[in-house]
């Protein structure tokens, strides 16, 4: 698994526009992991109607299998109050573009080539990184105060963990094994998260925009493997009636923004299916079972925001988030329109020799 890189926290930069640096390095964390993550949820609040319209840019670079460079893309987001704003992915084969408007409505626009999911998982990412505390029900999560140390230095990290049986030969959760969030010593900065054993997300070069933490840089890992990295190009001002609010005459516009279907509704709207690989540890332990993910459904049918709502042991939730992420849906449609629909998916093990 990959590990904290950079371990520095950079205020010193800063961005145009509203960007500072910070001030009192305070007194550390609380030693709760709920009161950690309860303190570092106001300054990555980017939904907040206190915020002044700003626009951001960042450039992005993906890489291929063997993680050397492919292409290079442009991601914007430009925000006028929390019902007001605009998400846009543009790259050479693909560009997207989601609008929502004061009333209510989702509109979008998208040619080329399906963005993957890392591309999705950037907005994310940038602005809302952590996990809300209002969705972490006690009877269905459990967090687990972590660290890790490098240069004599220790990083509190926070794993959210599943309620699900603890398999036998698994006695205590690895770091990182469940969604896993690592923060500076002294401020509630996020530095590194990591997602079902492998995939590493680090936030470097960190900086204040209207009171809320943004990272400058931003990198994926898949082990060592480099997915994407992306880079804040800057933070400007805006104001609300700016006309990039305002939906292209050629994008389509939904009445809602977005509705819940059952697992057997999705189901017949799968349109490519990876099979998962069975882990080696299930195998070795002749280990059947089901992993149920909740899961959101765009309206071009790309999978995106997984998250594990039940699994029979850590390594199979692993193999099924890795396979569900590349499936393909077609677009649900509602009166005509397509719309986003969030599902459950449920992903099937059986063992036979």
């Amino acid at each position: 698994m990959q590990l904290i890189r950079v371990l520095a926290l950079f205020f010193a930069a800063t961005l145009p526009g509203f960007a500072q640096t910070t001030g009192n390095a305070g007194a550390g964390l609380p030693k709760d992991p709920r009161g950690i993550l309860a303190a570092a949820a106001p300054f990555y609040d980017f939904s907040s109607p206190e915020l002044k319209p700003w626009h951001l840019k960042a450039t992005y670079q993906l890489y291929d299998e063997k993680g050397k460079p492919s292409e290079q893309g442009v991601y914007e987001y430009w925000w006028a109050s929390p019902k007001v704003y605009r998400s846009t992915w543009t790259r050479q084969n693909a560009t997207h573009s989601d609008w929502h408007t004061a009333d209510g409505k989702h509109a979008y626009l998208a040619t080329g080539e399906r963005l993957g999911l890392f591309e999705y998982k950037l907005q994310n990412e940038l602005m809302s990184p952590l996990p809300r505390i209002g969705d972490l029900d006690a009877s269905k999560f459990r967090l687990e105060r972590q660290s890790v140390s490098s240069g004599g230095v220790k990083f509190p990290c926070v794993m959210v963990i599943p309620v699900l049986p603890l398999h036998p030969q698994m006695q205590t959760e690895p770091l990182g094994i469940f969604p896993t969030y690592c923060f500076d010593p002294k401020l509630p900065v996020l530095r590194t998260s990591y997602s079902f054993g492998t995939l590493t997300t680090e936030f470097n070069n960190v900086v204040e925009v209207q009171k809320k933490y943004l990272p400058r840089e931003i990198l994926y890992f898949d082990g060592k493997r480099e997915i994407l990295s992306a880079t804040v190009d800057g933070v400007t001002p805006l104001t609300s009636s700016d006309p990039a609010f305002t939906p292209a005459e050629t994008a389509t516009l939904a009445n809602v923004d977005r509705v819940e279907i059952s697992a057997g509704v999705a189901q017949g709207m799968l349109l490519k299916k990876l099979p998962p690989d069975y882990p080696l540890d299930a195998k070795n332990a002749s280990f059947s079972g089901t992993v149920t993910l909740e899961a959101i459904i765009g309206t071009d049918g790309s999978v995106r925001d997984l998250q594990v709502l039940a699994s029979p042991m850590p390594s199979l939730a692993d193999s099924a988030l890795e396979a569900v992420s590349h499936w393909e849906y077609k677009p649900y449609m509602l009166n005509g329109e397509p719309v986003e629909v969030k599902t459950t998916v449920d992903v099937f093990y059986s063992f036979t020799r």
